[in-house]
């Protein structure tokens, strides 16, 4: 399992679904999933640039899971998950459970100017500018907590430069992929 991390805007989902369609693997975004969500307490949270109800997340992510197990990919990239600390230990847990393991995470460094400029051109209904800033900030205060959990738990974490060219950033993620997941 890869998990991608980076602030909204970074290039997380582009880059998960490059990798994934070049290695054959399954591209997972909690995001994605919540965002096709019918209930309105979801797209409100959205809206108003919180987060979904760590229950909710976690049964979309299992269930998202256990179809990538039954279509037998080889591997799964998840991008956007765990956001929080709590989300964090319950990944440990389920995985432990599920005897699966997190091989690397990938952290995409993206200066805040041009996360604005990328997500002004994206036009997702969550992408005001006070939304964005609120985003920022959650970012901020949630993910560093998160990485290091996975940093305590012995977990390659590698920073890469999220700036550039899609290809250019997908050449820099994919080299250090390979350098971890060479199955």
């Amino acid at each position: 399992m890869i998990l991608l991390f980076g602030p909204t805007g970074a290039g997380k989902s582009m880059q998960g679904q490059m990798l994934a369609v070049r290695q054959g693997w399954k591209w997972l975004s909690t995001g994605e999933m919540l965002r096709k969500s019918d209930d309105p307490a979801v797209i409100a949270t959205l809206k108003a640039g919180e987060l979904v109800s760590d229950q909710l997340t976690y049964q979309v992510f299992e269930q998202a899971i256990q179809d990538v197990r039954d279509k037998q990919y080889k591997n799964v990239i998840v991008d956007g998950f765990p956001r929080t600390k709590k989300q964090a230990a319950w990944l440990d847990e389920y995985l432990e459970r599920a005897n699966d393991h997190i091989d690397v995470v990938i952290v995409l460094e993206v200066p805040e100017q041009e996360i604005l400029q990328r997500l002004a051109k994206r036009g997702r209904m969550e992408d005001t500018p006070e939304t964005i800033a609120r985003r920022m900030t959650i970012y901020r205060q949630k993910m560093y907590p998160v990485l290091g959990i996975f940093a305590e738990a012995g977990v390659k974490i590698i920073h890469l430069d999220g700036t550039g060219t899609a290809g250019e950033v997908h050449d820099r993620i994919y080299e250090e992929v390979m350098r971890v997941w060479p199955h």
